[in-house]
């Protein structure tokens, strides 16, 4: 970058003009801003195809898992936005993932902690260790 500033005129003139002209630095950033998200706007349309025939391709060669967890996923979607137009307070399902508990679907029965795995033989036995010491 300071071949940039030391050697490039243009780079010079270009910061040069931004500094003394308020006009020139306000067209230049919209042009760095506007320029760039034109760009990505046409090609996000371009590469985004609404082909009926490829979605049924692909829904159709789907692994069962994915499709599970396609549907799993809208569930919990559409019951998180039916909270929120409930206006319910979901800052339960905040705490709960802080505590490590996931929430059930049962109303008034949201918040249910998760099972402790139960010690195995080796646990037992470093613990056994601790306590003699």
């Amino acid at each position: 970058m300071s071949i940039l500033f030391e050697k490039s005129e243009a780079w010079r003139w270009l910061v040069r003009r931004t500094k003394e002209s308020k006009p020139f630095f306000l067209a230049f950033a919209t042009i760095c801003g506007v320029v760039p998200g034109v760009i990505g706007y046409g090609v996000m349309q371009v590469t985004n195809t609404r082909n009926p025939e490829l979605e049924a391709r692909l829904r159709q060669n789907a692994r069962p898992e994915t499709v599970m967890m396609g549907k799993v996923n809208q569930e919990r979607l559409a019951e998180f936005l039916g909270e929120l137009q409930r206006k319910e307070d979901t800052n339960d399902r905040y705490v709960a993932a802080l505590r490590g508990e996931t929430l059930t679907r049962k109303p008034y029965v949201r918040i249910q902690p998760i099972p402790k795995q139960s010690t195995t033989q080796a646990d037992k036995e470093q613990k056994a260790e601790k306590e003699q010491k």
